[in-house]
């Protein structure tokens, strides 16, 4: 497997707009989602073992960001025609198994990982309340067979974005399976 490091995208980069479906049909923008501090978007789909890594954090996460006043939803942008385990159906299934809080949504014709900039899962963007990029680095620094994902990176963010302070000045790019682009 070849590992695909994220594009770092530049702090301040704008949020793109998006509106999307999750697994059951359920339509979700970037506007109903921002919390009132900021909004966590990540990319993930359901095969990828990186993501598999971290999926027992997630669904904590949400709940633990929205009391600090950050949305979260999850994307899937891969070809779930090539991939079917990635396909809505799955996806669902895939949300409510895990338990997560927060909608996992899929990006059909991938133009929302494109306008991101998202090239891997998990893929992770982190906006302020004013739509500006405070964050596109890691989960965590474990990998699947080393150490526990606990989600130290991105909670830092998120913390650093809540109580008001400037955004991380490390921030190490996520890696993880490539998008898998139609």
């Amino acid at each position: 497997m070849v590992l695909t490091p994220s594009t770092m995208a530049p702090l301040g980069s704008a949020l793109p707009a998006f509106d999307l479906p999750d697994g059951n049909g359920a339509r979700y923008g970037n506007k109903n989602l921002m919390g009132a501090k900021g909004l966590f978007i990540i990319f993930i789909c359901n095969h990828c073992p990186y993501v598999k890594h971290i999926n027992a954090a997630l669904a904590p996460l949400g709940r633990e960001f929205a009391a600090l006043g950050v949305g979260m939803a999850a994307i899937s942008s891969n070809d779930a025609q090539n991939h079917p385990e990635d396909a809505p159906d799955k996806m669902a299934a895939q949300a409510k198994a895990l338990g997560y809080t927060f909608p996992y949504l899929y990006d059909e014709t991938q133009e929302v990982a494109r306008a991101f900039d998202a090239v891997c899962t998990p893929d992770l963007f982190l906006f302020d309340a004013a739509g500006k990029l405070v964050y596109r680095g890691q989960f965590d620094a474990s990998r699947p067979g080393k150490g526990k994902a606990d989600a130290a990176d991105i909670r830092r963010a998120v913390k650093a974005l809540a109580d008001g302070a400037p955004p991380l000045s490390e921030q190490v790019p996520s890696v993880g399976c490539s998008i898998k682009w139609k």
